[in-house]
């Protein structure tokens, strides 16, 4: 029996422009394939419903999936006043109608808004992919099981009215990690005293990520046509950690972290996540420990930096 090939060596983050419909899972089997790539994930899922920005990584670059994840995220989505649904997006049944409150402007809503403005509590949805003993919600709700949920911290950053009309309404919200827009909506829509549930959502911002820096897969696909090679628009692993500081070591330091070895150096440096770097390359993320006689690093996540120091 011949082995089966397990595809080649593939290291970086590459970005898509998820469409509606799929699955980020779907997705990242399409894009697997495309590369032939032997490693891969993803970042967080996006519901089918959902679009826009979905990090995937490549080999080394799984080594900081949970560090993305973990992440800030933006969103633009729609909301559809007057009815819930039993998923809190248009995916599922509606179970209630109420009439929208006449007069429905911007000065009526913002003080509304406000009560969802920085560190709220929220109750996840039953339609999630959170675990109780051993099984996601969802499968739960399928089945009409209610499974209890405490409420959770979480911080909305931002939460900007981006238009009204009729019956819904589009907001723009940047938040912390774990926050379900569904249930933000849905908390929204019984603030104002109708019931929401959206009907379009688009994240426009992960693990420091645009639109901009997204791809799509058809776009992809052509360029498989034309035997032009798609390694181009991978990034490096570093590209999602911006947000950690950097530090630069050399010589028997630099040797015994690459071993997976605490070390010390001089320099005083913020308690937290650092970015190492040898002459070179980027060869991981460490956790700086200060104090009086400098820092400890302790690595966390190394790559293999292919002898380039």
């Amino acid at each position: 029996m011949s082995r089966r090939h397990k595809g080649r060596d593939v290291n970086g983050i590459l970005v898509i422009d998820k469409p509606q419909g799929l699955t980020s899972n779907g997705i990242l089997q399409q894009v697997k394939r495309l590369y032939g790539a032997a490693k891969a994930g993803h970042t967080g899922a996006l519901d089918p419903l959902a679009t826009g920005v979905l990090p995937l990584c490549f080999g080394e670059a799984t080594k900081f999936s949970q560090t993305m994840l973990d992440s800030d995220k933006a969103y633009i989505a729609t909301a559809r006043l007057g009815e819930r649904t039993e998923t809190g997006d248009s995916e599922g049944s509606v179970v209630e109608n109420r009439p929208v409150p006449e007069g429905l402007t911007a000065d009526v809503l913002e003080p509304l808004l406000d009560r969802f403005r920085g560190e709220i509590q929220q109750v996840p949805s039953m339609y999630s992919a959170l675990k109780h003993k051993g099984r996601p919600l969802y499968e739960y709700a399928r089945q009409g099981i209610e499974i209890e949920r405490p409420a959770r911290p979480v911080t909305i950053y931002s939460l900007e009215l981006l238009a009204i009309r009729d019956n819904e309404m589009d907001i723009a919200v940047k938040c912390t990690k774990g926050t379900y827009i569904r249930s933000l909506v849905e908390d929204i829509g019984e603030a104002i005293g109708c019931g929401a549930h959206v009907v379009a959502l688009r994240r426009t911002l992960a693990a420091g990520f645009t639109l901009a820096d997204a791809h799509d897969v058809p776009g992809m696909e052509a360029m498989r046509e034309r035997d032009e090679s798609l390694d181009g628009l991978l990034v490096a692993p570093d590209a999602a950690l911006s947000m950690f500081p950097e530090h630069r070591l050399s010589g028997p330091v630099l040797v015994s972290i690459l071993n997976g070895q605490a070390v010390r150096i001089e320099a005083q440096l913020d308690q937290g996540y650092v970015r190492v770097y040898g002459n070179q390359d980027f060869v991981g993320l460490a956790e700086a420990f200060p104090d009086s006689e400098g820092t400890q690093l302790v690595p966390k996540r190394l790559v293999k930096t292919g002898g380039r120091l």
